[in-house]
C-alpha cells in the first residue's frame, strides 16, 4: 500500500520527496482562471492556466512573485495566415502586474505553445451613451469606445511601444490606421514577424483596420 502511494506521488511517512499527482496540479492551475458568473473554462484556457502555473512554480523562474496574483479570464486561438495567434485576456485589475513582465512572460508561453504568436490584452468594459441608465453621472473617458480601442492597440503590441499613428482615408471612405512601432524593438522577440498578427488580432477585437510597421526614426 505504501509503495502504491509513493508511485502515485503522495507524501508518505518515509519523508521522501515526491511530486504532486496530476489531478492536484490541475486543481491548482484552475485557480489561474477567473471566469464571469462561474462559467466553465475551455480546454484551451485550462491549458494556458496550467502553463502559467508551471512557469510560476518552476525552480528556475524569476517570474514567481509577479505570477502569484495573475489570473486569466479568457483565451482563444485565432488563425492568421500560416500562423495561429493565441489571444489571452487578463482581468484589468491584474493588468499593471502583467505589463511589468509582459515581454518575458510572452517568451515563456511561446516556448510552451510553439508555432503560436502569443498576444496579451486587458479585459475592459465599454460604456455606451446610455451609461446614465446604469446609475452613472458621467462616463469615464477610459470607458469610451475610442479610448478602449486605443488601449487594445497598445496591449497587442506590448511590450513594444507605439512611436506614432496616422490614419489614411481611401477614395471609398475606408480608413486605415498606420501604426509606427519603436525601431529599437525591431529585432527583439521576433516582433517583426508578428506585424501581420498584430493587424489581424486588432481587426478581430475592434473590427478596425490597422497596418503595423517600424518607424525609420
Amino acid at each position: 500500500f505504501g509503495s502504491r502511494l509513493k508511485f502515485r506521488g503522495f507524501a508518505h511517512s518515509s519523508g521522501a520527496c515526491v511530486v504532486s499527482p496530476p489531478g492536484l496540479a490541475m486543481l491548482n492551475a484552475r485557480k489561474k482562471i477567473l471566469k464571469e458568473k462561474g462559467a466553465a473554462p475551455s480546454a484551451l484556457e485550462e491549458e494556458v492556466a496550467k502553463a502559467l502555473f508551471d512557469i510560476e512554480v518552476s525552480p528556475s523562474s524569476d517570474l514567481k512573485a509577479d505570477l502569484r496574483d495573475i489570473v486569466i479570464c479568457n483565451a482563444q486561438d485565432f488563425e492568421v495566415k500560416n500562423r495561429t495567434a493565441l489571444i489571452i485576456h487578463f482581468p484589468y485589475r491584474v493588468w499593471k502586474t502583467v505589463t511589468k513582465i509582459q515581454g518575458r512572460l510572452i517568451r515563456e508561453l511561446e516556448k510552451k505553445f510553439s508555432k503560436k504568436h502569443v498576444v496579451f490584452v486587458a479585459q475592459r468594459t465599454i460604456l455606451d451613451k446610455n451609461f446614465r441608465r446604469k446609475g452613472l453621472k458621467i462616463r469615464p473617458r477610459s470607458r469610451t469606445l475610442t479610448s478602449v480601442h486605443e488601449s487594445v492597440l497598445e496591449d497587442i503590441v506590448g511590450p513594444t511601444e507605439i512611436f506614432g499613428k496616422r490614419t489614411r482615408i481611401g477614395v471609398d471612405g475606408t480608413k486605415l490606421m498606420k501604426v509606427m512601432l519603436d525601431p529599437k524593438d525591431k529585432d527583439k522577440n521576433d516582433v517583426e514577424a508578428k506585424l501581420a498578427t498584430f493587424s489581424a488580432v486588432y481587426k478581430k477585437l475592434t473590427n478596425k483596420e490597422a497596418a503595423f510597421m517600424f518607424s525609420d526614426a
